[in-house]
């Protein structure tokens, strides 16, 4: 027995002292477990009930490739869902709804338009979804909390409206704004590549004479300047040459004519002439000797003994004339015909002096040209570096306005595509469901929660209760109170009408614990069904 109640004292309290506790306290547990309960359950029925209308929009991706087609929307799509957002519930946004709705009646009276769009805008939800895996955004839920269901609804779907023609409007927008910003680039990079091509223009028309691609014909036509040149200076040398031959050739014959005036048989201009082929032809065969056909001493004799024959044929034709008129005087028709060849030889040398001079004025002219090209020559390489310069800033223009077209093109393409409705688009996946349920109070939820308060009230009153009680009841309480051992123990004798009491009591007990579980059973379940 000692054993028994030293195990009892180590476990606690025993079943039978806690079954003494629930039979003196049931009224304590019951009570205010009942009450408890009823307060909260009420609650739930007293409170104003609110309905929450909800559905959910989800994001459609682009079924072509971004590779293909690029969007002109580059902003993510968290951040444009936060723009989009704080449009929508702008104070200008909500105070529409709610005129246009007619929200909040029982609040316009004694509530500013401020107070009303704080209400509405505590009273909206938006929840972002984002794919399992990741941090895409996939969809997001919307949903709107009021008293009449219906109402919620229609307030749903007005904001489920805003987002997707908001969503569109501003993916419009941004591809208008794209088209714009690269029409005014494009302008501008036209504008400049348009004065690049005229620089080029100017300065092409400013240096057409010396631009490298003159510049083999520069060369080409300076190489034959030259040649001419010394086509005209070996000309002029050539005519230089002769004058002097005319003039030695002349003063030979006015000294002959001078020596024979007075000296009868002696030689006339004929006979010099042949003296003179003579001495020419035998200076060049010495020169022949010596040096080929192309040497220029070769060619000058060979030149003058032409002449020289020239000049013996006229003045053979001259006496062949003079002979075929006979004059009384011999000498006289000799020395006439000596005068004749030194007026030809004179006509011969002034022909000669007028082609000098010619000469001379043309290898001015060449030597001006061949001047002029070797200036232009020399100055293609500056031209070629200035036209370089020109060129490479005609070519950052030309490749930043092609750029700037392509991508206008791309961004068009883009809008396009955008309009067809295949880009990132916000699709509402069902219509705003109608609440028949309220969302607030949960009734339910709210009737285990009385349920717990009132299991926790009523542990308390009955503990407090029989802790606040100084009567023994169990002999453990006793051995505690008085340190002696119980010899004996004197058993409750209790009347017939305090047996009758307690059964009765007991009864009530019993009744009064079903009568406060069924009523907790009923409340959770009409709870569960109309809640």
């Amino acid at each position: 027995m000692d054993e028994l109640e030293q195990q009892e004292d180590q476990q606690g309290m025993s079943l039978q002292q806690v079954a003494g506790i629930v039979r003196r306290r049931h009224w304590h547990f019951l009570v205010p477990l009942f009450l408890g309960w009823v307060m909260v359950w009420g609650a739930s029925w007293v409170l104003p009930s609110v309905y929450k209308s909800g559905t959910t929009i989800i994001v459609e991706q682009p079924t072509v490739s971004k590779e293909l087609i690029p969007s002109n929307v580059n902003d993510d799509l968290q951040d444009r869902l936060q723009s989009i957002t704080q449009q929508i519930l702008s104070r200008t946004r909500l105070l529409h709804i709610i005129d246009t709705l007619g929200l909040y009646p029982e609040r316009r009276a004694h509530s500013s338009p401020d107070d009303l769009v704080a209400r509405m805008s505590k009273d909206i939800s938006i929840d972002l979804v984002r794919a399992t895996g990741s941090q895409e955004l996939s969809s997001f839920n919307i949903s709107f909390s009021a008293r009449d269901p219906r109402t919620a609804q229609r307030v749903t779907s007005e904001l489920t409206n805003l987002f997707i023609n908001e969503n569109l409007e501003k993916e419009n927008e941004d591809a208008r704004n794209t088209t714009s910003f690269f029409e005014n680039e494009i302008a501008a990079a036209g504008q400049a590549l348009s004065e690049q091509e005229e620089k080029i223009r100017l300065f092409k028309d400013q240096h057409s004479a010396d631009l490298p691609t003159q510049m083999q014909g520069n060369l080409t036509i300076l190489s034959g300047l030259q040649s001419q040149l010394q086509s005209e200076e070996d000309n002029l040398d050539r005519a230089k040459q002769q004058t002097v031959y005319y003039q030695s050739l002349i003063g030979q014959y006015r000294t002959l004519q001078r020596s024979t005036k007075g000296t009868p048989g002696a030689p006339s201009g004929l006979a010099v002439i042949d003296t003179e082929l003579d001495r020419l032809r035998s200076q060049l065969a010495d020169l022949k000797a010596h040096y080929t056909d192309h040497h220029p001493d070769v060619r000058k004799v060979e030149g003058q003994i032409a002449e020289t024959e020239k000049t013996r044929a006229q003045l053979v034709a001259s006496l062949n004339a003079a002979a075929a008129n006979p004059q009384p005087d011999t000498g006289s028709a000799a020395s006439s015909g000596g005068d004749m060849s030194v007026a030809q030889l004179e006509s011969q040398l002034k022909a000669n002096q007028i082609e000098t001079a010619n000469r001379e004025r043309s290898i001015g002219v060449l030597q001006a040209k061949i001047n002029d090209y070797q200036a232009r020559v020399g100055q293609a390489p500056i031209r070629e570096q200035q036209l370089a310069d020109l060129s490479r800033g005609y070519d950052q223009s030309k490749a930043n306005y092609d750029d700037l077209m392509k991508r206008k093109n791309s961004a068009a393409l883009s809008g396009n595509y955008a309009k067809s409705n295949q880009d990132q688009h916000f699709r509402m996946i069902d219509p705003p469901s109608l609440p028949t349920k309220p969302d607030f109070p949960n009734r339910l939820k709210m009737g285990v929660m009385g349920l717990a308060l009132g299991i926790a009230l009523g542990v308390v009153v009955a503990g407090g209760t029989e802790f606040l009680d100084d009567r023994i009841h169990t002999e453990k309480e006793f051995k505690e109170l008085v340190q002696a051992n119980v010899i004996a123990e004197i058993p409750a004798v209790s009347t017939g009408d305090e047996e009758k009491r307690q059964i009765r009591s007991n009864r009530l007990a019993w009744v009064a614990g079903i009568v406060v579980f069924a009523s907790i059973l009923v409340g959770t379940a009409l709870s569960y069904l109309r809640g």
